[in-house]
């Protein structure tokens, strides 16, 4: 029995199934003249591989960089430079300064700081500025300096709030208020001339 046949009892469609195997007909038969043949493909030689090249060293950036560092450290040697020549001159002491650490007669003795942000009640300052921008400086009481007659610490909103806390303060004829962006350190000073006792 045949494996590749039709199943059993099944007849042979056209015949027997001894008849030879014959090659299949072409269907271009005889036209083969009129198919034009095809020639092998040849890419340009543009498309050939290139050769691989090492690229070029990249000189710039490093030369970019080590510029760039030598600018900061230059720089920051000026700078430095500067700030010790222009910022670390002192003031010369001048008689008044010096008369500061001598202890004061009947006034309190000044702290060591000439600043008036440290001043207390019955140190005496004087002022070294203009009227318009005054800079207080904590000295021993004496002609042409001013007493503390009070010290107001807190918010302070400038002269108005400065007039109104020293209203109260019996004998004050001058009044100097300091005022900044951080309200802890605001203050009012209320001042008199000084008379010597």
């Amino acid at each position: 029995m045949s494996q590749n046949g039709p199943y059993p009892g099944q007849a042979w469609p056209s015949g027997s199934p001894e008849q030879p195997y014959s090659e299949p007909s072409d269907p271009w038969g005889g036209h083969a003249q009129d198919i034009p043949q095809q020639q092998a493909f040849a890419p340009p030689p543009e498309w050939q591989k290139p050769e691989w090249k090492k690229p070029p060293a990249r000189r710039g950036f490093a030369m970019g960089a080590t510029v760039a560092a030598l600018s900061v450290l230059i720089g920051g040697g000026v700078a430095t430079a500067a700030w010790f020549t222009l910022g670390g001159k002192k003031e010369p002491v001048s008689g008044s300064t010096a008369a500061a650490t001598v202890p004061a007669g009947p006034g309190a003795r000044p702290q060591p700081s000439a600043d008036a942000r440290f001043a207390a009640k019955g140190q005496c300052v004087r002022n070294e500025g203009t009227n318009t921008e005054p800079k207080l400086r904590i000295v021993v009481c004496t002609a042409n300096t001013y007493e503390i007659l009070k010290r107001v610490d807190g918010r302070t909103t400038g002269e108005r709030d400065a007039v109104r806390k020293c209203a109260t303060v019996p004998k004050y004829t001058k009044w100097y208020y300091y005022d900044t962006e951080y309200d802890d350190v605001d203050f009012v000073l209320c001042l008199r001339e000084y008379e010597p006792v």
